[in-house]
C-alpha cells in the first residue's frame, strides 16, 4: 500500500513510517530516545509495541507490516491509536516457531539474533514474521523480560526456543532381532589355554551329586573379544569372517529355491555367411 517502488525492509522488520507531522509534535515534546510507540485497536482491544522507520507517510496515515496488521485485527483504512511509550531494555525472551519447518535452520539462534536487528521492540504474544532462504517463518513471543513489551535496540538478551506448533519427538525404534550380530566374537575366540579360573565343575558338601544344569553351559568362561589382535593358534585352512546374520524369509527361500545360475537350457546363434 505504500506508494511508491515495492520496499521490503518495510515488511520484514518491527518499524513503521509515519507522517510529517507527527515528527514536528515529537520534537517539541520532552520524549525518551530511541522513539518506540504503542499501537492499540480500540474495537478488538489488542495492542503492540514498534519503532520507526521513516516520517514519509501521507498525512493522517501510518504504514505498517502486514504480520502486525493481523496482531492488531486491523484492514487497510481502519482507525489505530498511536502512543509515544519509553519501554525497558529485554534481558529475555522466548519464541515458539509456528512451524517445525525452522528445525531444518542449522543455526537457529543466528538467523534470530540477524533478523531482529531489524526490530526495535517485541511484546509478549505477538506473532511475528522473519525471513530466511527467501522463505518466512512466523515465531510467537511467548515471553519477555523483565515486561510483557521490551525494547531490543542495543541490547545483551538471553533467548530460548520452545518446541514448534505440532511438532512430535523422533520414535527411536529398536532394529529386529534378525538384524543385529547373530554372533558372538567371543565364541570365535580361541579356547583359553593353560590356567583359569573358576573352570571347574565343583562338587556338593553333603556328597550328593551336582544336577546337571543347562545354564552352566552357558556360563562358560571365554575369551574376551579384543579387535586388532592376532589369533597366534591360527590353523592353515580355515578363515572366519565376522558380519551380520538376518534371518531369511520365506518368500527368499522360495526365491532361492527357484532360481539357479546358468540352469537355464541356453540358445544358439547362428550366423549365415554371405555368398559371393
Amino acid at each position: 500500500m505504500l506508494p511508491g517502488t515495492e520496499r521490503e525492509d518495510v515488511e520484514r522488520g518491527g518499524k513503521i513510517i509515519m507522517p510529517p507531522s507527527a515528527l514536528d509534535i515529537l520534537t517539541r515534546l520532552n520524549i525518551n530516545y530511541p522513539m518506540l510507540f504503542k499501537l492499540t485497536n480500540k474495537k478488538s482491544n489488542r495492542q503492540t509495541h514498534c519503532g520507526v522507520l521513516e516520517f514519509i507517510a501521507d498525512e493522517e496515515k501510518i504504514y505498517i507490516p502486514y504480520w502486525m496488521m493481523k496482531n492488531l485485527l486491523l484492514d487497510e483504512g481502519d482507525v489505530v491509536q498511536v502512543e509515544s511509550v519509553s519501554l525497558e531494555v529485554a534481558t529475555f525472551s522466548k519464541f515458539q516457531p509456528q512451524n517445525s519447518e525452522f528445525l531444518d535452520i542449522t543455526n537457529q539462534k543466528a538467523v534470530l539474533e540477524n533478523c531482529l536487528r531489524n526490530f526495535a521492540c517485541l511484546t509478549t504474544g505477538d506473532i511475528i514474521a522473519i525471513k530466511y532462504n527467501q522463505k518466512v517463518y512466523e515465531m510467537c513471543v511467548l515471553e519477555t523480560k523483565p515486561g510483557n513489551a521490551v525494547s531490543i535496540i542495543e541490547c545483551d538478551m538471553n533467548v530460548e526456543f520452545a518446541a514448534p506448533v505440532g511438532y512430535q519427538e523422533p520414535k527411536h525404534e529398536k532394529k529386529p532381532a534378525a538384524e543385529e550380530m547373530m554372533i558372538d566374537p567371543a565364541d570365535l575366540m580361541p579356547e583359553p589355554t593353560g590356567f583359569v579360573a573358576f573352570k571347574g565343575s565343583g562338587n556338593r558338601l553333603d556328597g550328593k551329586k551336582k544336577k546337571e544344569n543347562p545354564d552352566d553351559q552357558l556360563n562358560q568362561v571365554k575369551v574376551a573379544y579384543q579387535r586388532g589382535i592376532p589369533d597366534y593358534n591360527y590353523s592353515i585352512g580355515n578363515i572366519q569372517f565376522l558380519r551380520n546374520i538376518r534371518s531369511v524369509t520365506n518368500n527368499e527361500n522360495e526365491n532361492q529355491e527357484g532360481f539357479k545360475p546358468f540352469a537355464g537350457s541356453g540358445s544358439v546363434l547362428k550366423t549365415k555367411k554371405k555368398k559371393t
